[in-house]
């Protein structure tokens, strides 16, 4: 996926070829690691697994408009690689197509996002890239608020805690270090995102996910 040289490597269509295996690899792995110790579960299966793999594919795309794509393909991969698996796998309840859909969309909706945050952090100019790692930084502050609000897995939920806090310190270096003015601007908005996006998952995607 790092385009290193100007080859064939750097084709488009190369380059999404690589992304959907890497979202197959990934929707398969976190099925098969169902069952397993509760945090590595928990790691793995949540959307924040998916959004920062999301987010460094993006960063690893030289083109911006290739990375928006990819982060799309990639989760519509790694959705459809968990729910064929699990219908192998003879898991896949009656709400299952439902299900599907729902995450699909809001792999659609999210994918695109965090495809250009981890392109933006990396080769955006100006204070748009402090907003950028704020963005990558607020999916898992807001799924720790998900995991101890909503579900009261306090264990979990300290530990999201934790990393949202660490990856928003070291994007906030980074920016620091790369010349970003208001590199700070990363450290301000994560937190309020990270509520934002809480809100969206308990009134939105929760309530989808129920009505099926």
């Amino acid at each position: 996926m790092a385009i290193g040289t100007t080859s064939r490597r750097d084709t488009p269509a190369t380059v999404l070829a690589a992304i959907a295996t890497f979202g197959l690899l990934l929707g398969w792995a976190t099925y098969g690691l169902h069952g397993t110790t509760p945090l590595v579960e928990r790691a793995t299966n949540s959307v924040s697994a998916w959004i920062i793999w999301t987010a460094v594919a993006g960063a690893l795309i030289r083109v911006r408009q290739l990375a928006v794509r990819g982060g799309a393909l990639m989760m519509l991969a790694a959705c459809g690689a968990y729910y064929v698996t699990s219908a192998l796998g003879d898991t896949f309840g009656a709400g299952g197509l439902g299900t599907a859909a729902v995450w699909s969309v809001a792999g659609l909706a999210g994918g695109p996002l965090l495809g250009w945050a981890g392109w933006t952090v990396r080769r955006g100019r100006g204070d748009v890239r402090a907003a950028a790692g704020a963005a990558i930084a607020t999916v898992v502050l807001g799924e720790a608020l998900w995991l101890g609000l909503t579900l009261h897995y306090r264990g979990e939920a300290v530990a999201f805690l934790a990393v949202g806090a660490l990856l928003t310190a070291l994007l906030t270096v980074y920016l620091a270090r790369a010349g970003v003015h208001r590199y700070w601007l990363c450290t301000a908005l994560a937190p309020v995102g990270g509520f934002a996006f809480y809100l969206a998952e308990e009134g939105i995607l929760d309530g989808l996910l129920g009505s099926l």
